[in-house]
């Protein structure tokens, strides 16, 4: 009997781990209104097809210049095997840096926060499970991601003089990114009825210290989840490769533009 009892509570406190791992968290507020005044500039023409038709089907015949966005959002992160319910602010100053603020939840709660980015060329990773700082893999992995997420802001990636496009196909590109004195690529391949950026894919360290791996990363543009589809400007997924499924999901709810981020970027939380 008494061990009975030992599996019932036991089968309990799952369950109500469980139950709090359901429970989606309320999204950080917008603390940035996005600049009214922002430039408009025409969308630049001799890019190749699948890059200008790409631009076209996003902005129109003129597009926005965007130095600086704060996105705010709610997703799902899998640090440990397990989907954890999750809220972030991503800070990015367009080309040079950015910062997230990742907070995992349970009943909406924080319990595991992660502070990530890289500032003035150098990276950070600050979180439960361990810190980093100017590590060069971490650096190297950050730079992916400076420019992969600008695919949520894609102008930098039509007016930074630094890019090179080189088409491979009709619906495949190579950019070709600054990092440090040599450059990187992603191959990014296009939906062929949207036109719009399906992946980004490049070779990317997951893990500090000498003697790692690049592992093939890939990130996705995402069908929206759940229910609140007005709410949701974008949505996507990183994967590694090896690990055969994402390890993220962000949906980006609010977004404010051409804001002074000076500070913000430079901060801890949220």
């Amino acid at each position: 009997m008494k061990l009975s009892w030992i599996v019932v509570i036991f089968a309990a406190l799952i369950a109500m781990a469980w139950a709090g791992l359901l429970v989606k968290p309320e999204g950080f507020e917008q603390r940035f209104v996005s600049d009214k005044n922002t430039k408009t500039i025409p969308v630049p023409t001799g890019l190749p097809f699948p890059v200008e038709r790409f631009f076209h089907a996003y902005f129109g015949e003129t597009m926005p210049e965007t130095k600086t966005v704060v996105f705010t959002g709610r997703g799902k992160i899998r640090p440990f095997g397990i989907w954890l319910p999750a809220r972030f602010v991503f800070v990015h100053k367009a080309g040079q840096g950015y910062r997230h603020y990742i907070e995992a939840t349970w009943f909406g709660l924080p319990f595991l926060k992660v502070n990530e980015g890289i500032v003035d060329g150098a990276s950070f990773f600050e979180s439960p499970m361990g810190n980093t700082k100017n590590d060069p893999n971490t650096n190297q992995g950050a730079n992916l991601a400076l420019w992969a997420e600008a695919g949520w802001f894609p102008s930098i990636l039509a007016t930074d003089a630094r890019l090179r496009w080189q088409a491979v196909d009709n619906l495949t590109a190579l950019l070709f990114v600054p990092y440090g004195d040599i450059t990187e690529n992603f191959v990014v391949r296009f939906n062929p009825e949207s036109g719009l950026i399906d992946t980004m894919e490049a070779m990317r360290f997951r893990e500090s210290g000498e003697g790692k791996p690049k592992i093939l990363w890939i990130t996705r543009n995402e069908a929206f989840e759940g229910k609140r589809k007005e709410t949701i400007l974008a949505s996507g997924s990183a994967t590694w490769l090896d690990q055969g499924k994402p390890w993220a999901y962000f949906n980006l709810e609010t977004a404010a533009y051409n804001v002074d981020i000076e500070a913000y970027i430079r901060a801890r939380g949220e």
